[in-house]
């Protein structure tokens, strides 16, 4: 079981970052499907943003603390039957498109089935639900208790053909459309390309900061043509950031995702591995959980949270959470 080992988390964050995009020097490696092995890796440059961030701003590692803290604490609370269920929390979300092309101005339907897909697979709803092992059904979340609800699309058009994950799309000045009002407001942007990233996002310790928010690359936002990331899940994953989550495998080798119900694993999985899928980490071989949301499989291969990544995450949005502010419903 992993520990909660706070200090030597924010001691990591001080130390050099760990690419997305980097080959691991495993343990026992984690593997990939051999028919995705030549093709484009998904890529979340999220980890990587925040660590640049927390190293470099006193005041947002502090927020990082209490943030850890608080849910920490929430965990401990919902054990001894001190938090009482409240119903669902609705979102409310703020999509801003950012295109050079016509093909880049994205349509309506395209931005309500990402929607469509944030709230099935927040609510355990997916249609592929059933295809979780018997080995991860008791650990599984079910519903989150999160939906979304699409308030306004913002559209601008840009000169920019590629955008970087310096936040340049968050402002004005840079070309780019400004938040609204992130304290009470899940703001998205959609932008062009972002070369080998596929989006990233702000973790709550910057809830209410101008750059809070998800970045996503058109072509992976919604029901598209782009697979193996055609079914909207890269917005699940880095909503799953939004909301404090964690890479699977805890950005190292056998690295802590501050997760006690998802396995240790040596690193990111790729394309639509074969379950089981074993791991070797402090010489215990496990089956590791690939299928979790916050791997890096193909769209297709990832369709469940787990109970203790659910708690994580109403943890931030709770009344006491650092995401209370978008309790508007």
């Amino acid at each position: 079981m992993k520990k909660l080992l706070l200090g030597a988390v924010v001691l990591g964050f001080m130390s050099a970052c760990n690419s997305d995009n980097m080959t691991n020097q495993n343990e026992n490696p984690a593997k990939e499907d051999a028919s995705s092995a030549s093709m484009f890796k998904r890529g979340c440059a999220s980890e990587e943003v925040r660590q640049e961030a927390l190293k470099n701003n006193a005041e947002l590692r502090q927020r990082f603390v209490k943030l850890e803290a608080n849910t920490e604490k929430f965990a401990n609370d919902l054990k001894m039957g001190k938090v009482l269920a409240d119903g669902t929390i609705e979102i409310p979300v703020i999509v801003n498109v950012l295109y050079r092309t016509s093909a880049e101005n994205i349509s309506d339907a395209q931005i309500q089935s990402q929607i469509n897909t944030l709230n099935a697979d927040y609510s355990a709803t997916n249609s592929d639900i059933n295809k979780i092992p018997a080995e991860f059904a008791s650990t599984a979340a079910g519903n989150i208790g999160v939906k979304f609800r699409l308030v306004t699309v913002n559209r601008k058009s840009t000169t920019v053909r590629s955008w970087r994950t310096n936040d340049a799309m968050k402002k004005t000045s840079t070309k780019g459309i400004d938040a609204t009002d992130p304290t009470h407001y899940f703001n998205i942007w959609v932008v062009s390309d972002m070369g080998g990233i596929l989006g990233y996002a702000t973790f709550p310790e910057s809830a209410g900061l101008w750059n809070d928010g998800v970045v996503i690359a058109a072509k992976y936002f919604g029901n598209t043509s782009s697979a193996p990331y055609d079914l909207g899940r890269t917005a699940t994953h880095e909503v799953g950031h939004y909301l404090n989550l964690r890479h699977i495998w805890g950005d190292a080798n056998c690295g802590n995702d501050l997760v006690t119900d998802t396995p240790t694993q040596t690193g990111a999985n790729y394309g639509k591995p074969t379950y089981p899928l074993y791991n070797t980490c402090t010489g215990v071989q496990r089956s590791v959980m690939f299928m979790n949301y916050m791997d890096y499989v193909d769209d297709a291969a990832m369709f469940m949270f787990s109970s203790g990544q659910k708690t994580r995450m109403q943890s931030v949005v709770a009344s006491t959470g650092a995401r209370a502010g978008l309790r508007l419903y």
